[in-house]
Order: structure tokens, then C-alpha cells, then sequence
């Protein structure tokens, strides 16, 4: 690791005096280049327009004693040196300016020079992460121009206290992962605020969950802006949905190949895992992938390299990886569809997200944001007039409105209704309109549910089914409607069971059936009406 200081010059202390005198004083940024044990490979050196002379001074000073150190000069160019809103700005620009490498680049920031206003600025921009490094602080020496230094870590807990100052530095990025939208659902915002910090302190997997349409994948991309942001990140975003990955392709797609690796194989790829080097990989339907893949993935992310499809020789990739599923993948594990070790390596923070129909409180800050999202792309403002956002949110609210594709689902009654309206306005005859386009949209999946309800009442009491979550109920009642239409356990078995059997040496078909029906206190029988 490259050590990397970066430091304001001292318009008195990095003085030390005229002629020859000023090498054998303390002048704290000069000094910080004569510890041996700390070698620097890059000074950042951020001074005013005004100081130019002492900064040519100082530079040339650094240069003569540690020639191996690159000296980069930064300008802050702030009116008043003791307005903190001014400083702390200029600053803030520089940390969104600077390129930092957290792998391979220890920070430290030195905050022994500059006014006490500056000191503090970096103080906070450090402990906010804005600068990924540690605090420096030097001190003179007796008769010794290299005096002595201390590092401080802020990330250490006796800094706890401090560290709860800057609760404004996480709320911002709280709002962020949110898209700034004020959302109201207490479960929602609690687990927001918990993400935002561990995505600015772990850099382990994230298993994001919860039913198609939750916004996974928007909120994968807003972990990675931030992170980004407060350079954690260098790299790309690299987002794939695993459920289009087949065969040779979900290798090749994933870990790259070789030339001639395969059938059509006529040029080297470099793979999606390559290609998020130092940057963030999102694989949505990760439950959708297969065992194989599975198994290199774990190896990936474990060990930092793999192997590319047909090739001889590992190669190695260093990512952050969230993984998106609307499955139980507790579930796959038991039916042999997920590897066991892959799960325990991908939760360690695990987060639920719930639907729409859970979260109806947040509806209208979300048609807010999705009319200021048209609004941005259309170049026109939209808007309801009251009696039509009365009724549009009647609705929206009611049993009727069955959201089914969750925020996917508004997003697309938003955009259309914004763009049949006429002015900019949306009226109660587009709103009539679009709530029949949607009931009609629906009325399948309200009968199939109306059916999957009657075949499950026949079967559990009506408290255990209130109990069943709606994924649970749908899977359950197709799992009674195949054993009513098999003469017995193992036929209804090699049915359901029919792609994962064939992965497995040993099959046992009935065994897994009935280890799923006693998850709800049935069996084949009672399920099935047969003998």
C-alpha cells in the first residue's frame, strides 16, 4: 500500500524561517517526509492563491528531501479562511475532485496546519468517509526538525461519541439511498438507515429480497453512488439479471472465456465479474443461477479469483457483490437448488423489501417522485388537479388495487397518465381511464387468486392461512392442484420436481415432497383425497 498525505500549508509553522536555518526547524508538512517509518508516495498540497511564493518554497524543500514523493499542489481559492460554509465547500469539492484508491492507497490527512476552521473541516469530511484515510497529527521535538507524529483512526470505538455528531453526514445518505423521497413506512426508513451505514462500513455481500417490482435494483445503484461517492468504489456498476443466463452462456457471461472455449467462441471475453473490478457487481435472481455457477461465484468472491471458462489460468477481480432474488432461497437450499455455502457467504446483511400493498402510507411520495422523474424526461411539468389525485389515490388505497408488479406497476400507470395529459394536467377522465386499464390488467390474477384461496381453505384452517404470506399461498395451492392429479407421492414428485431432479445422484422425489407439505402440517393424503 502507497502512503498518501494530504495537508494544508502552514502559512507560519512551514515558514521556518529564511536561508539555511529553515532545514534544521520544525515545519510540520517538510518534517512529516524525514519519518522513515512513514514513507510517502504522494504529498496533496492544499494552499491558497495568496501563499504561492511559500508554496513554490515549500515544494521545492519536499522535493530535495524525498525526491521519491509526488508533490500535488491543490488551490482552495475561499474569500474568508474562518468562514466554516466556505471552507468546508471548497474542500468538499476537493474530495469529489481527487481520484481516491482505498485498495491501494493508505490516507492520511494531516491537520496539524491551516486555521482551526480548515482543521476542522477536514475532520468532518474524513470522519463522514468523504476522505477514506485516517487523521495526522504531528507535534515538534526538541532540537529534532522531524518532531514526532500520531495517527488517528477514527473508525476506532473510543471515537463512538464523536462520531455521533455527524448524524447529519449519514440522514444524507439515508435520503440518497431513497431516491429523496420522504417516505413514511416506520419499517421502510428503519431499514434504509441501517443499509446506509453498513454500506459506507462493510464492504461483505448485501442480499437484497422481497417480491419483483420492490426496486432491488434501483436501490443497488443508489449503494453504489454513494459508496462511490465517498470513494469506497472505483469501478463500474456491472448489473446482470441472472434469470437470462443459460448454459455456456451463464459462464461465459459471468466469468469470461477463452478463445475456441466453445462453439462460436471466436474472440476472448473478459466477463461480468471482470469487468467490476474495484467497483460493484448486482446479480438480480441470483436464485436463478445455476449450481455450477454457484460453485465459481463462491470461489470468486471468497478468494478474489477464478477461473474463465476454457482456460488454463486463474484471474483475479475484487468487487462488491449485492445479490437480488424474489425467492426463499432458504427453500432452494432444501430442494437442492442452492448451495448451502453460497447462502451462508451472501447474507450476511440481508434485507427485505416490502411491496407496495405494504407499504401503501408511501404511495403519494412516490407519485410525487415518479412525476418529477417524467417531468425531467419529457422537459414539461405534470401534475393532477385535485379531484383527479383524489380519486387516483382512492384507489390506489383500496382493496381493488392489487399492485402486483409493486412500484414497477406505478411507475407505468404514472407515466401513462402523464402522457395522455393535455397541459400538463391530469384530469379525472384520464384518471377514470387508466384505474379501468389497470382492473382490467388484474382481473386474471384476482381470479387466480380467488381459486388458489378456495383450494387452500379446503385444506388449513382459515387462521393458518391469514398466517401464510401470498408467495407461500400460490406455491402451496399449484403444489395441491399436481398431487390431486397424480395417482401418488412419487408421481407428484418427479412432476414438481422435474429439472432439479436430474442435477441429483440420488433422487428422491417423495422425500422432498413430503418434507414441503409438513412445513404446513399436511401430506399427500389429506391433500390429495386418495387412499
Amino acid at each position: 500500500m502507497n502512503n498518501v498525505v494530504i495537508g494544508i500549508l502552514g502559512s507560519r509553522l512551514d515558514h521556518g524561517g529564511l536561508g539555511r536555518c529553515r532545514s534544521q526547524r520544525w515545519r510540520p508538512s517538510v518534517s512529516l517526509l524525514m519519518q522513515a517509518e512513514l514513507p510517502v508516495a504522494e504529498f496533496v498540497l492544499i494552499h491558497h492563491p495568496d501563499e504561492a511564493e511559500l508554496a513554490a518554497l515549500t515544494v521545492r524543500d519536499m522535493q530535495a528531501l524525498s525526491p521519491q514523493t509526488r508533490i500535488t499542489p491543490y488551490i482552495v481559492n475561499y474569500q474568508n479562511p474562518w468562514d466554516f460554509e466556505e471552507v468546508y465547500s471548497q474542500l468538499l469539492d476537493f474530495t469529489r475532485s481527487y481520484s481516491f484508491d482505498p485498495e491501494q492507497n493508505s490516507y492520511y490527512v494531516h491537520i496539524t496546519t491551516g486555521t482551526h476552521v480548515a482543521q476542522i473541516c477536514l475532520y468532518l469530511l474524513t470522519e463522514a468517509r468523504y476522505i477514506p484515510g485516517k487523521l495526522l497529527q504531528t507535534s515538534p521535538a526538541d532540537n529534532d526538525p522531524r518532531g514526532s507524529y500520531q495517527v488517528i483512526d477514527l473508525d476506532l470505538s473510543r471515537y463512538d461519541q464523536i462520531a455521533q455528531r455527524f448524524e447529519r453526514e449519514a440522514m444524507d445518505g439515508i435520503t440518497y439511498l431513497k431516491s429523496g423521497i420522504e417516505t413514511r413506512n416506520a419499517a421502510f426508513n428503519s431499514l434504509i438507515s441501517q443499509l446506509e451505514r453498513v454500506s459506507i462500513k462493510s464492504s461483505s455481500p448485501i442480499l437484497l429480497t422481497g417480491p419483483t417490482g420492490a426496486d432491488k435494483s434501483r436501490l443497488a445503484k443508489r449503494i453504489y453512488e454513494l459508496k462511490k461517492q465517498r470513494g469506497q468504489l472505483t469501478g463500474r456498476l456491472v448489473e446482470v439479471n441472472c434469470a437470462t443466463l443459460r448454459g455456456d452462456n451463464a459462464m461465459s457471461a459471468l466469468f469470461g472465456h477463452v478463445k475456441g472455449a466453445f462453439t462460436g467462441a471466436q474472440s476472448p471475453r473478459a466477463g461480468l465479474l471482470r469487468e467490476a473490478d474495484r467497483g460493484l457487481l448486482f446479480l438480480d435472481e441470483v436464485g436463478e443461477l445455476g449450481t455450477d455457477e454457484q460453485a465459481m461465484l463462491l470461489r470468486a468472491i471468497e478468494e478474489k479469483s477464478f477461473m474463465p471458462f476454457g482456460s488454463d489460468h486463474e484471474v483475479s477481480s475484487s468487487f462488491q457483490l449485492i445479490a437480488g432474488t424474489n425467492r426463499d432461497l432458504y427453500e432452494q437450499v432444501l430442494q437442492g437448488r442452492f448451495r448451502e455455502d453460497l447462502l451462508a457467504r451472501i447474507n450476511l446483511w440481508t434485507y427485505e423489501l416490502p411491496s407496495l400493498k405494504n407499504r401503501l402510507e408511501d404511495l403519494e411520495p412516490n407519485i410525487e417522485h415518479e412525476l418529477h422523474q417524467f417531468t425531467v424526461k419529457a422537459g414539461h411539468k405534470v401534475s393532477f388537479n385535485k379531484a383527479a389525485r383524489a380519486v387516483y389515490l382512492a384507489f390506489a388505497n383500496s382493496v381493488a388495487a392489487l399492485w402486483r408488479a409493486n412500484f414497477r406497476d406505478l411507475n407505468s400507470s404514472i407515466t401513462r397518465m402523464a402522457t395522455l395529459a393535455t397541459g400538463g394536467r391530469i384530469t379525472e377522465e384520464v384518471v377514470a381511464e387508466e384505474i379501468l386499464r389497470l382492473q382490467k390488467g388484474w382481473s386474471s390474477f384476482a381470479k387466480s387468486d380467488a381459486a388458489s384461496t378456495d383450494i387452500l381453505r379446503e385444506v388449513l384452517s382459515p387462521q393458518a392461512l391469514d398466517e401464510l404470506d401470498l408467495f407461500d399461498q400460490l406455491q402451496l395451492a399449484k403444489v395441491i392442484q399436481v398431487c390431486r392429479n397424480s395417482r401418488n407421492l412419487a408421481e407428484a414428485g418427479r412432476t414438481l420436481f422435474n429439472r432439479s431432479r436430474m442435477q441429483k445422484t440420488s433422487a428422491n422425489d417423495s422425500h422432498r415432497l413430503k418434507q414441503y407439505l409438513q412445513r404446513f402440517d399436511l401430506d399427500f393424503h389429506s391433500v390429495s383425497d386418495k387412499p
